[in-house]
């Protein structure tokens, strides 16, 4: 198959593809890899230019690879040899915006797999008995932040992969510069690389027709000699193909140029039609009588956008950052002279956040404008014509700071919040940022972490890395802003930095619970609360409430008990009737390792107590029901309700696996996992809304790897 079969095509009076308009030739090579044709690769690498129309193309093929959208196209009138056969829709986890991790569970969860860790879903794509399709488009547009290269990580921790997997059908939107990595790693006959910009790929009258569909005043074209005329309009459009050479974006620019500001053009000038995307950049701001470079720095901030897009009240802000005057005369007298390269975009929920973590949908829909450019080659362009990306990023990373009102973040835009980690890592500033507690509880903790885990770790402070620690945990939860600092709170003093532990109920989080104190003491069995006497610091003796911890012979401070004496430490039932806290009690301890022993740590305080762990006095039953709280877990989260009404006052998401807890009667709650031992005082006067707790696959998802959203697949 080649270009010629494009014209093959129109001869035998096939109506073009509706959406594509062309392309016949990578059509027919699609369908036939749909269909499974003798000799068709298993895996196709689809690559061009920027702006080449891959994106385009994909879309038009799964709009005949989808049953129900099939019913809305002229099928019958398409040339059959690009019609797919009508099977049930391919898995298509689009790569844009995602990371590696994210774009995994997305199949993971699509095909209903039951892998516990990455490794385990190409194991189990591979047992199946029937091959799956799969089609990965944008991967070009892969990772939440800009700068951390995401798309290297999708081709070779996802697409790589999946290409080897035997049962796998293949069909992925990589860029050129990754498309040779990826076929390379299979052997010839199995794939195939579908270039659109190579001769034998190319769509030259198909990009007439794009110029001609959109030129025509039919379509909605303002009524123009040469948009009314056929002549006229065929002659343009031809004109405009030859000199794009072959990008269908150069075009589409053009075009919107000539119909939002038809003054002083001239279909007959080639001299005004443009050959690149800068080109269309340049003659358009001529063309109005403007400084092209002026149109550049005013589109500038938009180049260098991260997420969905830039809030339009940080466009002047920005602007003046970046070209380091006053910008906004310029702004208001030349949106017009932008207004071919600009797309407003409605804000998702998530940028609704208000700060506070209580509602993430509290700013949603409430008017802001974001604006982007019309196509990342467009943002590539300028940023290419800027003498130092490096110390414009840095600008800008400035600019933005200064907007966080009295460095409070819980004010701060949500684009600031989310995104000043992005603009920072390319600026080469990141590590100087991560030193601020309230930062990384209002950040968005996917966007966060990327643009962390793309820094050098020996470049990181220890909070930076207390953060990456923890950051599987606030991704899987999906907590709000307050759960997210009460979690990084124990993580601060788990990790011996109590200090940013603190500051974090200073910044107006209103936390559901304050560590008291963290070890990290593996081989605890069971934990229970109680008091012991022992010696005051004036040598006489008092009541010192304790954590009894249930430890392996041997571990230091310990004492052993005798084996009759295991089950006196046995966590009571803190629970209400039909709720399970899971304590696990000394016998059961004993039995499955051997002989125990008795560790003592102060419950309120961190210090070992010295004392006989044979005195230890539990509360009562009656104690235990008298008191306000009640706490109930799972394999890997507690809950923690006030007994008179059943409110949930604080939930607790760990990232290891509970192996016990207790719940004293004034409020502490000791947890023990495979990590270490955390005693938390529940704070009950302001609860906090609580985490989704999804539900718990098998193996050890958020600590096999280092990046994306292991648990949280959305």
């Amino acid at each position: 198959m080649s270009a010629s079969t494009e014209g093959n095509a129109r001869a035998a009076g096939y109506t073009p593809h509706p959406y594509v308009g062309g392309r016949t030739a990578a059509l027919r090579a699609l369908a036939a890899w749909r269909m499974r044709w003798p000799g068709a690769p298993r895996v196709i690498v689809l690559t061009g230019n920027p702006g080449s129309g891959r994106s385009r193309l994909l879309t038009g093929f799964l709009m005949m690879c989808d049953p129900e959208y099939r019913k809305q196209l002229p099928m019958d009138d398409l040339d059959p040899a690009t019609v797919p056969p009508d099977l049930p829709a391919p898995a298509v986890p689009s790569a844009a915006g995602r990371t590696a991790a994210q774009v995994l569970w997305l199949l993971a969860d699509h095909f209903e797999l039951a892998a516990g860790r990455t490794e385990d879903v190409f194991a189990e794509l591979a047992a199946r008995e029937e091959p799956v399709t799969i089609v990965v488009p944008d991967v070009d547009q892969a990772g939440p932040v800009r700068a951390a290269e995401e798309a290297t990580r999708v081709v070779r921790e996802v697409l790589t992969p999946l290409a080897a997997t035997e049962t796998v059908q293949l069909l992925a939107d990589v860029p050129r510069e990754l498309a040779t990595e990826l076929a390379g790693a299979l052997p010839a006959s199995q794939v195939q690389v579908i270039d659109l910009d190579a001769p034998e790929w190319a769509d030259p009258k198909g990009l007439v027709l794009h110029a001609e569909t959109a030129l025509d005043a039919g379509s909605g074209a303002p009524e123009l000699p040469y948009t009314t005329d056929p002549a006229a309009r065929r002659a343009l459009a031809e004109a405009l193909a030859a000199r794009a050479a072959g990008s269908r974006l150069t075009v589409q620019l053009a075009v919107q140029s000539l119909l939002m500001q038809p003054e002083g053009f001239d279909p007959a000038d080639a001299s005004q039609l443009p050959t690149s995307v800068g080109e269309a950049l340049d003659l358009h701001a001529r063309r109005l009588g403007a400084d092209p470079q002026t149109l550049r720095l005013m589109l500038a901030p938009l180049a260098f956008a991260e997420g969905d897009g830039l809030p339009v009240q940080l466009l002047g802000t920005l602007a003046n950052a970046v070209a380091g005057r006053d910008m906004s005369q310029d702004l208001a007298d030349g949106m017009l002279l932008a207004a071919p390269f600009i797309q407003p975009v409605e804000p998702s929920s998530e940028d609704g956040e208000d700060g506070t973590g209580e509602d993430a949908e509290a700013g949603a829909g409430d008017g802001r404008t974001l604006l982007r450019l019309m196509h990342p080659a467009l943002a590539e362009e300028i940023r290419s014509g800027l003498p130092d990306v490096r110390d414009t990023q840095t600008r800008i990373a400035m600019a933005l700071l200064e907007e966080v009102p009295q460095q409070d973040w819980a004010q701060a835009d949500p684009y600031i919040r989310d995104h000043l980690a992005a603009h920072t890592l390319e600026a080469g500033l990141l590590p100087q940022l991560l030193t601020d507690p309230g930062l990384f509880a209002h950040a968005d903790p996917v966007t966060l972490r990327a643009a962390i885990e793309a820094v050098p770790l020996e470049q990181l402070g220890a909070p930076a890395r207390t953060y990456l620690r923890t950051a599987p945990l606030l991704t899987r939860s999906q907590a709000s802003a307050t759960l997210r600092a009460a979690f990084l709170e124990s993580a601060f003093v788990e990790d011996g930095l109590a200090p940013y532990a603190e500051a974090l109920h200073t910044r107006g989080f209103r936390l559901p619970w304050r560590t008291l104190w963290s070890v990290p003491l593996a081989g605890v069995r069971a934990v229970t609360t109680g008091s012991v006497a022992a010696a005051g610091e004036d040598g006489t003796t008092v009541s010192r409430s304790v954590a009894a911890l249930l430890v392996p012979e041997g571990t230091p401070g310990s004492r052993t008990l005798p084996d009759a004496a295991d089950g006196a430490v046995a966590p009571q039932d803190g629970t209400a009737a039909g709720e399970d806290a899971g304590a696990v009690d000394g016998d059961g301890a004993a039995a499955a390792g051997g002989r125990t022993a008795l560790l003592l740590h102060d419950l309120r305080a961190p210090e070992y107590v010295d004392a006989d762990p044979s005195q230890v006095v539990q509360p009562s039953e009656e104690d235990r029901a008298a008191a306000p709280l009640g706490f109930s877990r799972g394999a890997d989260y507690l809950r923690v309700w006030a007994r008179a009404d059943r409110r949930m006052v604080a939930a607790l998401v760990s990232d290891s696996p509970v192996t016990d807890a207790d719940l004293s009667p004034d409020g502490v709650l000791v947890v023990a996992t495979e990590r270490g031992v955390t005693a938390r005082q529940i704070l009950v006067a302001a609860p906090p809304a609580a985490p989704s707790v999804p539900a718990q696959r098998t193996g050890t998802t958020d600590a096999d790897a280092s990046h994306g959203l292991e648990g949280d697949h959305s």
